[in-house]
Order: C-alpha cells, then structure tokens, then sequence
C-alpha cells in the first residue's frame, strides 16, 4: 500500500494494480458448458444445484416473495425434507421469511454456533465486481469461497456448503468436488451475465429528479456514493483509491443496525464478522446498478427498499461506524441527505437499472431474431428471460412513479413480446421479437438524451 494524499485534509490508501478480466464471448461453447452444470448439476449431493440459490428468472438471487412462489419439493427445501439435514444445515424461518441462508465461514467445527445467516448475492456484472488490488472478492465479505478466495473457488465452497447429503461434509460420499473443467466452465459462465461494460457517468438523464439524483450521487460533497460507487458499480474511484483499487472491504456498520427484520423472529443468529477467520466486520461493495430489482438489501436482507438502504448512509449505523468515521475525516463531514434527496437518488438507481434491463432484453429479443446462439442463455429460454426483464423495468418504474409513457412502452414491447412466445410460426416469432426490441428503442429515448 502506499498513500496518496488528494487534498490538505483527505488521504486515502491506494492498493495495488490487479489485472482486469476480459469480459468473454457469450458465445465460447464453455459458457454453454456452464449453464449446463450451473443448472442441472448436482454434484452427486442433496438435489441442490447452483440454480436453486441462483434462479435466473429472479436475477440470480432469491427473496421472500419468490421462495413463497417455489412448490415443497424444491430442493432449497432440503433441509425441511432430508432428516439428516435437518439440523444445522439452514433455518427455514430465516430462509421463508427473509431469504437468508446458512454460511459457516469460519470452519464446521461448531455447527450449532459458529455460522452467519447471509443474503444471496445475485451473480449480475462480475466481470467489473470481481477484483481488487488485494485479490478476488467473492460473496458479501469476500471471503465466500475457499484458498485463493478466487470466483472457480467460490463454486467449490458453494458446493461444500449447500450441496452436502449430511453435515459431516465428506468428499465423495456426501458430495462430489467439481473438476478444474467444470470450474472453468462455472467461472466462464458467471462472468458472463448480466452487463460486460461499466457506465460512464453521468448520464444524460431526461427525468429531473433523476438527474438531480445523479448529481447527489457523484458530489463529494452531499451523496459522496460515487467514491466507493465509482460510476455506480462496484469499484472504488480511481482519483480516490488510486487505478486498480477495484473491489474494496469497508466496514459500515450495518451490523448494528437497531430492530433488524430478521431479529424479530427470535431465531438465533450471530453477529457477522465480515472478512477472514476471526472477521474484521468488513463486506465487499456491492454494484448499485443492478440494486433496484434485487432487494432485499446489504448483506443480511436487512433493508427491504431502496431509499431506505440510502437513508441509512444518514444514520447512527454507518456514521459511527469505521468507514463513516473515514468519510468524516476525508470531507469534513458525514452525509446528511433529506427525504426528498434520498428519493432523488432511488429515482436515479431506478433508472439506471431500467436502461440496464432495457438493453438486456433488446439483445435477448435480437438474439433470437437473428438465431444467435449464445451460451449464457437457452436459445429456447431467450424470448421468457426478455420477458423477465422486460416485467423489472415496468416495476422498477412504477415503484417510483416514473417515466408513465415510457412504462406505456414497456407494455407494449411485453405485448409483442408474449406474441413471439405464443406465436406457431417461426418467422412471426422473428418478427414480433424484432418489434418488441423497437419499442424497447422507444424507451430508452424516454430515459436519456441519445444525441446530449
């Protein structure tokens, strides 16, 4: 580490470089690989496959509303439905009730005790979220995968943890370990969802509380997000923490939030020490882009909306916690933002994420048009998982009142969307697919300036 002084009174650390990933072809054949094992395989184990904690139709995470909407038999039931699991293998209240599920981070030694109850981070844009100039961070704390901490490592300790016949956790009998092919394919497949390119902000954003929500955002001195929310993903800014900072740890106190959801229940559940073995209390930033549709928030589900998980940067949690004390000494003050700047920037992630979902369901819908194979969709699935997104950008602008004509836009390319899909005739299905990526185009003139 080295220092790197930005001004009389803000000093900040600066890691080293790491390398930056690639982002992949979606249509090497090892993606199709890796769909094909992130899916179907279960490694010789309790049923569970990646895809259980990772759905695709829920952006690759779980919540309480989707697992209610999941039959009996599912096999994240597992722990309800196998007896030999059904002690320290996960808590069906916490899992049903706020989709958090059992880690044990810190070693099986003492199941009854020793174990985290965590969130499902959805598995969107790794190739920017990934890296940092101390190593790969994977999981809330970045400490979710085994030796090299590595995302190929990450499916492995997914496998230990979540796929085991009993909790005694023994190699070829209660499971079998992935081969180093099927991590390359895993890995080759994660990276690969969701968007392959960082924003470049700001945006020119047509809704004014939107872009009033940006400039908050990206002030230093008000909303300070973009310092550890660089272009709203998931790295640090580089004039900051210098370039190849990447994905770093903060400790922001949300562990101490006061009436926690979770806690009501009454169920046990330690305190979440964060990063290593003892933890430090420090969790990996997470991408703002794609926050919008994949609530619950922070680590432990521990905040249901969106301005409520911008509120707390106002609150006594992260102000007194060590990366508000650092944000503190950096400005000369902490944030402070009032009830209709916190609404400003959810209207502003709201958007992004919309254009996110836009774009990701306009090269679904062309893919399909065009017979473009990729690997990191079924061909068969491309016209439903448009759909899907299709169905997040219209919540996420009702959620916040945006946009009408544009969500006017929306149901209409869902319109000629569910007409491919039902369609008999392949070259309708084209070219209903083809509308429907025109309307979309009608959208994103509704949300930004495309010649500003």
């Amino acid at each position: 580490m080295r220092f790197l002084i930005i001004s009389p009174i803000i000093i900040v650390f600066v890691q080293v470089c790491s390398p930056k990933i690639d982002p992949p072809d979606p249509r090497d054949p090892m993606i199709a690989q890796g769909r094909e094992i992130f899916f179907n395989e279960t490694f010789n184990g309790n049923g569970r496959t990646c895809g259980t904690c990772h759905p695709a139709e829920n952006n690759f995470t779980l919540d309480p509303t989707f697992i209610r909407g999941l039959p009996d038999d599912d096999p994240l039931f597992v722990a309800e439905n196998n007896p030999d699991l059904a002690e320290n293998f996960e808590n069906p209240i916490l899992m049903e009730q706020h989709s958090l599920i059992m880690e044990n981070l810190d070693g099986f030694d003492n199941l009854p005790e020793k174990f985290t109850m965590r969130g499902i981070p959805h598995l969107l844009g790794l190739t920017h979220s990934v890296s940092s100039g101390q190593g790969p961070r994977t999981g809330w704390s970045g400490d979710g995968a085994p030796g090299d901490l590595s995302l190929r490592s990450f499916a492995t300790g997914a496998v230990i943890q979540h796929f085991t016949k009993t909790t005694n956790r023994i190699p070829g009998v209660d499971f079998r370990l992935p081969t180093e092919e099927e991590l390359d394919a895993l890995e080759a497949f994660q990276l690969s969802l969701g968007r392959q390119e960082e924003l470049v902000l700001p945006l020119p954003l047509k809704n004014e509380a939107a872009a009033r929500g940006q400039t908050i955002f990206t002030d230093p001195a008000s909303g300070k997000c973009f310092a550890c929310h660089f272009n709203a993903g998931a790295n640090a800014a580089p004039a900051l923490f210098g370039e190849g900072a990447g994905n770093l740890n903060f400790n922001t106190g949300v562990e101490d939030l006061p009436d926690k959801p979770a806690d009501f229940t009454g169920e046990l559940i330690p305190r979440d020490d964060g990063f290593g073995i003892p933890g430090n209390g420090e969790f990996n930033t997470p991408s703002l882009v794609e926050a919008a549709d994949t609530p619950p928030f922070f680590h432990n589900n521990s905040v249901e909306t969106l301005e409520g998980s911008i509120a707390f940067y106002n609150g006594a949690a992260f102000n007194n916690s060590p990366a508000g004390q650092l944000v503190q000494g950096a400005t000369g003050s902490g944030i402070n933002l009032d009830a209709t700047q916190v609404e400003a920037v959810a209207d502003f992630l709201r958007v992004i994420n919309t254009l996110d979902n836009i774009a990701q369901a306009r090269d679904l819908l062309l893919s399909y048009a065009d017979r473009d194979f990729l690997g990191n969709v079924e061909y068969t699935r491309l016209l439903n998982q448009s759909l899907e997104e299709i169905d997040d950008c219209i919540m996420v602008l009702r959620s916040g009142g945006l946009h009408p004509k544009a969500v006017q836009y929306l149901e209409e390319a869902r319109n000629a969307t569910l007409e491919a899909i039902d369609a008999h005739n392949y070259e309708r299905k084209r070219e209903t697919s083809r509308t429907a990526a025109q309307v979309l185009d009608s959208t994103r003139n509704e949300l930004i300036e495309l010649n500003p």
